[in-house]
């Protein structure tokens, strides 16, 4: 029994040496083969480089130096863009700018492409791709170039300018900011609101601050009794105290409409766009005080009823 474990014990360990002698001569093998590999490929990057390293450095260096020589180019290009397209009256700085940047950017796509040909590498599949991607992108961002056309439209067509107060895509309010993308307005109350320029184009556009002057509509009554040339007189006289008030074009001040208890008289003053909202109040203070002096009722909305008999 004990000579039959001392058999199998021998058998076991022979066993064992054998696989472990196999997997070492599979290991060297295949370390041997990996080296012989390494081998012939560090040979061929040496051939390699032994036949077209000069080649590379030349082409390298040309790359980089069409870079830095373009990019000097480059900026000179859209200096003069800039500098010549200020001349233009009709030319704004949002145009100025978006005109410099797509001509920055067209210069310097140029001047990669002819780096990337100067290293060897073949443009045309690229330029393919990118066409493709061109198309892709222009679907998914439909309404984006949307508004980037919108802002073309108004920086060609100038229909307002970052001051001017104006309704514009549902909102009202005073332009603070204009890009080819946005106009940023600020209400009356505060708010800042952000309307993308498709929805300005788009839409009906009132501009309150283009002409330099507006004009101040207000409506006064006075009871029917009244002598109307005194009361537009008082009107008129009174309009004269108001500041902000101008003369040219002079204040318009006529009888309206019969009303169902008082005949109205239009009130209408002049006012610079920034003495529109003090001269709204202040005429119709001036007016009311001025008619008050001169005994004039302004009447509350009232019904006579008739009793029959």
């Amino acid at each position: 029994m004990t000579n039959e474990v001392v058999q199998a014990t021998t058998n076991a360990a022979n066993a064992v040496a054998c696989a472990a002698q196999a997997a070492g001569a599979k290991l060297a093998d295949s370390v041997s083969k990996h080296a012989a590999e390494g081998r012939e490929a560090l040979k061929q990057a040496t051939s390699w480089l032994t036949e077209n390293g000069l080649d590379l450095a030349v082409n390298v260096l040309s790359a980089v130096l069409i870079l830095l020589i373009g990019g000097l180019l480059v900026k000179g290009i859209v200096a003069a863009v800039r500098k010549s397209l200020s001349k233009a009256k009709r030319v704004d700085e949002l145009l100025r700018t978006f005109i410099c940047s797509v001509v920055s950017k067209t210069c310097w796509a140029i001047l990669f492409v002819i780096a990337l040909g100067r290293l060897g590498v073949d443009v045309g599949p690229l330029v393919a791709s990118l066409g493709v991607t061109g198309v892709v992108l222009g679907f998914a961002f439909k309404e984006s170039l949307g508004s980037l056309a919108s802002g073309l439209m108004i920086a060609l067509n100038h229909p307002f300018r970052v001051g001017d107060y104006i309704i514009a895509g549902g909102v009202e309010g005073s332009v603070i900011e204009l890009n080819m993308m946005a106009t940023v307005l600020a209400t009356a109350d505060n708010k800042k609101i952000t309307v993308p320029n498709a929805s300005v184009w788009g839409s009906a556009i009132t501009n309150f601050s283009a002409l330099g002057k507006r004009r101040v509509d207000t409506v006064v009554g006075v009871a029917y009794g009244t002598d109307l040339t005194k009361a537009v007189e008082v009107a008129r006289e009174a309009l004269k105290n108001v500041p902000g008030v101008l003369a040219d074009p002079e204040p318009a001040v006529a009888v309206g409409s019969l009303g169902e208890s008082a005949v109205t008289i239009n009130v209408r003053p002049w006012a610079t766009c920034a003495d529109y909202w003090a001269v709204f109040s202040g005429a119709q203070q001036a007016v009311k005080e001025a008619f008050e002096r001169a005994g004039i009722t302004i009447p509350f909305p009232q019904i006579d009823v008739h009793m029959a008999k």
